[in-house]
């Protein structure tokens, strides 16, 4: 009888808790805690974030919830005074409804340079477009050696796939595929990194093309 691996159940199936949205006087949304802990793995100033992204995680009582920005959020992550940086930052705790992060929705287009910091930019390599590194970490296209690719080059793939994890201090984060400048159904025509691959936020991780008229093409499963 084959042995269940929980610790990769753990890694590709984690608690998952979404941040409260507060809009303030200025128009920036304010992404707060929906619990008490230490909360690390945040984006860093400049990404993009839209819903259902991640945007940390948060360890309550040994258990590591990854936090999700919830429906309505987007914008791009600014530096507020009233947060730490540098290593503090890195891991800090928080209260119920303590700011995370701070977003500036008029920054969510238009801005080429914000755009290519993020996850979901489709600024193109060589007449593609992209899906780039949500944040930095260590990319994995499998979940585990001798286990399948999450995609292949030529496979169909549409938004809110898995298409590899990343890992930052032992968290692992699902990448999902999807962005305001990506094709919702896409043919992978590379994949630009190899697995295990250490990646900045932003790195390019897979050149697609629109695949909207091949519906005959079964999508790559998850």
């Amino acid at each position: 009888m084959p042995v269940k691996n929980y610790a990769l159940d753990a890694r590709l199936n984690p608690p998952v808790l979404r941040a409260r949205l507060a809009a303030g006087p200025d128009g920036r949304q304010r992404l707060l805690a929906p619990g008490v802990g230490m909360f690390r793995s945040a984006p860093d100033p400049g990404a993009l974030v839209g819903p259902d992204q991640a945007i940390g995680a948060l360890e309550i009582l040994g258990v590591v919830h990854h936090v999700l920005a919830p429906a309505g959020a987007g914008g791009l992550v600014i530096a507020p005074d009233d947060l730490p940086r540098g290593p503090a930052a890195a891991r800090r705790p928080v209260g119920f409804d303590d700011l995370l992060l701070t977003l500036d929705p008029s920054a969510t287009r238009g801005d080429s340079a914000a755009q290519q910091t993020s996850a979901t930019a489709g600024a193109t390599v060589s007449g593609a477009a992209v899906l780039r590194a949500p944040t930095s970490g260590r990319f994995y296209i499998r979940s585990g050696p001798g286990k399948p690719a999450f995609v292949s080059v030529g496979a169909v793939i549409e938004v809110g796939q898995t298409v590899g994890l990343i890992e930052v201090m032992k968290t692992f984060s699902r990448v999902l595929y999807g962005g305001d400048a990506l094709p919702s159904r896409a043919r992978v025509v590379r994949i630009c990194q190899t697995d295990e691959s250490d990646v900045a936020q932003g790195d390019p991780l897979l050149e697609v093309e629109d695949a909207a008229s091949d519906q005959n093409t079964k999508p790559h499963p998850a």
